[in-house]
């Protein structure tokens, strides 16, 4: 019996799915994105909660185009993935030292931290006042194309209002052509959102609870769970 070959399907005449868990078409899926991404087009790959899309956070064409293949408004900006700790350095006013140890707890996983952006940075992420939400993902795809082209904006992969995508062919059933290249890593884990930690005023906040407690939040900053905003 012939091995099934590795599943490389085409999308109409614009869109296309690499399986990122055969390595005859993960490096060709992880290149095809990377040059997607650089040339202002949008993709979808694994997380390790849900299926997202992104594009380069810094080209804010692409930005407007994520936001309209999700039909949604500049109100709900778009956060921001990264492929390692220190990345976050060059993207934030300052990392206080309750950020630095949520990121020594929690990356890459399932925590999302809300920051002060550096006022240098060009771009333009949706009305964020000022913020960028940051997070690290515990993924081997989402991570290896992270560290090729550096910070990128990416929200779940769905239109705004349904369900967020734990496979890609759900993405795809959702967004369809609006995005060129599909990475297939398989059935997310439980679609459990992270949670979010507002580190931006004098005190921690936990916007969403989420993948991490509110508990583990309290241990990893050494404080009581009622001294959390």
């Amino acid at each position: 019996m012939l091995p099934r070959s590795p599943r490389r399907a085409r999308i109409g005449t614009v869109s296309t799915v690499y399986d990122c868990r055969q390595p005859e078409t993960r490096q060709a899926g992880l290149a095809a994105a990377a040059g997607a991404v650089r040339a202002g087009q949008l993709v979808v790959l694994p997380t390790d909660t849900v299926y997202g899309i992104g594009c380069d956070a810094f080209d804010s064409a692409a930005v407007d185009s994520l936001l309209a293949a999700k039909g949604r408004g500049r109100d709900m900006p778009v956060p921001v993935l990264v492929g390692s700790w220190t990345t976050i350095d060059g993207l934030v006013m300052s990392v206080p030292a309750q950020a630095r140890r949520l990121i020594e707890a929690f990356w890459p996983g399932g925590l999302s931290l809300v920051l002060q952006h550096a006022p240098s940075l060009a771009w333009d992420l949706g009305d964020t006042r000022g913020t960028v939400m940051l997070r690290m993902p515990l993924h081997p795809v989402a991570l290896e194309l992270l560290r090729e082209v550096g910070p990128m904006a990416v929200s779940s992969a769905n239109r705004s209002g349904q369900p967020p995508a734990s496979t890609a062919d759900e993405a795809r059933a959702q967004l369809g052509e609006s995005v060129p290249v599909y990475l297939d890593g398989g059935p997310s884990g439980d679609p459990v959102a992270s949670t979010i930690v507002d580190l931006t005023g004098s005190q921690a906040r936990i916007l969403r609870e989420g993948a991490i407690s509110r508990a583990d939040v309290a241990e990893a900053l050494e404080i009581d769970v009622d001294q959390l905003a």
